[in-house]
C-alpha cells in the first residue's frame, strides 16, 4: 500500500494546477501572438519601455542590461550591474536608464553612450523596484529593507526617506500626475504617499497575502494591486476607496494597463501549488497560460497567454501594440498584441 501512495502522488500533482478563470465569448478583446524570444544570461528580473516607446530594456540576476531599438527590436546597448540588476526605469526622455540590484545602489547610464554616469546609495539591502515621475522630476526605490528611498532628481544629494511598510516593498509606482506614490509590500498592504512631501496619505487593505504588483490607470482613476492571494484589487483615486475585486486564479506578480486604459495585463505563477512542485522537480507541466488580459469595460478575462514558468515581469508599449513578458525559464518574450470584436 506504500509503494501505491508514493507512486500515485506524482501523478496527482503532476495534472494539478490552478484553473483559468472562463474568458468572455462576446465584445471586444485583444488577442497576443508570440513574435520573438530572447534568451536572458540570468534569471530574468524586469523589462521597461522608453516612455516614447522607442527603447526597451531589459534585466537579469547576472546584471546584464540589454537596451533594444523596438523599430527592429535590435539589441544596441549592453550594460553591467554588477552584482545583478533587478528593476529598471527610463528618464521621461529616454535618455537615461536607472537600474536597482542586489547591492543596494541604484545606477545611472547614459543610453546612448552605454556609460554609467553616477550612483545613487539608497541602502546596502536589495532594490526590488524604481520608479521615476512622468515629469521627469522625482525617482523612487524600495525593496529589501521596507523603506521608500525618494529622489529629487535635480538635487540627488538630499533623498526622503519614506517609512510605514513593516516588511519589504516589492512595488512603487507614481500616479500619472505625479501627486501620489503608490507602495505595496509583504506586509499585505497597498500604501499612498504625498509624492512631493514623502507624507503618508492612506494604508489601503484587504490582501491576505503579499502584494507584488501594482498599477494606476492612464487616468490616474484607478490603481490595481496584486499579489500572492490570488486576487487583483481596484482601487479608486485618490481617496483608495476599494472598487472590486478579481479571483485571478492563481499568485498575481505584475499588472500593467494598456495606455488606452481598455485592457489591464496580469502575469504571475504559472501552475498551482502542487503543480509548481512538480514543474520544479521534472521540467513537466505544460498548458499553463499565466499571461491574462483583462477588458477594463466590465474586467471581463478576454485572452490568457501560454508561460512556460513563472512570469516574473511584464510590460505593454506606449502604442498598445506590444507586450513583453520575463519568465523563470530564463527568457524574455515579444508579443504582438491585436484588438478584435467577437
Amino acid at each position: 500500500m506504500r509503494a501505491v501512495l508514493v507512486f500515485a502522488a506524482p501523478l496527482t500533482l503532476a495534472s494539478c494546477g490552478s484553473p483559468d478563470p472562463a474568458p468572455a465569448t462576446t465584445g471586444a478583446a485583444v488577442h497576443g501572438s508570440l513574435v520573438a524570444a530572447w534568451p536572458a544570461s540570468g534569471a530574468p528580473r524586469e523589462m521597461r519601455f522608453s516612455r516614447d516607446g522607442r527603447l526597451l530594456a531589459a534585466s537579469d540576476a547576472s546584471g546584464l542590461i540589454s537596451v533594444r531599438d523596438t523599430a527592429t527590436w535590435r539589441e544596441i546597448a549592453r550594460l553591467q550591474h554588477a552584482g545583478g540588476a533587478t528593476s529598471l526605469a527610463f528618464s521621461s526622455d529616454g535618455g537615461t536608464l536607472y537600474s536597482g540590484g542586489y547591492d543596494g545602489a541604484v545606477r545611472i547610464w547614459d543610453v546612448h553612450s552605454g556609460n554609467s554616469t553616477g550612483t545613487l546609495h539608497a541602502s546596502p539591502a536589495t532594490i526590488w523596484t524604481l520608479d521615476v515621475s512622468a515629469d521627469g522630476q522625482r525617482l523612487a526605490a524600495a525593496g529589501e529593507d521596507s523603506t521608500i528611498h525618494l529622489w529629487t532628481l535635480a538635487t540627488p544629494d538630499r533623498p526622503q526617506t519614506l517609512r510605514g511598510h513593516q516588511r519589504n516593498i516589492w512595488e512603487v509606482r507614481f500616479s500619472p500626475d505625479g501627486k501620489l506614490l503608490a507602495s505595496g509590500s509583504f506586509d499585505k498592504t497597498v500604501r499612498l504617499w504625498n509624492a512631493t512631501t514623502g507624507e503618508p496619505v492612506k494604508t489601503l487593505t484587504g490582501h491576505q497575502q503579499a502584494v507584488v504588483g501594482l498599477a494606476f490607470s492612464p487616468d490616474g482613476r484607478l490603481l490595481a494591486s496584486s499579489g500572492d492571494d490570488s486576487t487583483i484589487r481596484l482601487w479608486q483615486m485618490p481617496a483608495g476607496t476599494p472598487v472590486k475585486t478579481i479571483e485571478a486564479g492563481n499568485h498575481t506578480y505584475k499588472l500593467a494597463f494598456a495606455a488606452d486604459g481598455r485592457w489591464l495585463v496580469s502575469g504571475g505563477r504559472a501552475y498551482g501549488g502542487f503543480g509548481t512542485f512538480w514543474h520544479q522537480l521534472t521540467g513537466g507541466g505544460g498548458g499553463a497560460r499565466p499571461i491574462r488580459i483583462w477588458r477594463t469595460a466590465d474586467w471581463a478575462l478576454v485572452d490568457a497567454l501560454p508561460a512556460d514558468d513563472d512570469v516574473a515581469h511584464l510590460a505593454i508599449g506606449p502604442d498598445g501594440r506590444w507586450l513583453v513578458s520575463a519568465t523563470e525559464d530564463g527568457r524574455f518574450r515579444l508579443w504582438r498584441l491585436r484588438t478584435v470584436r467577437r
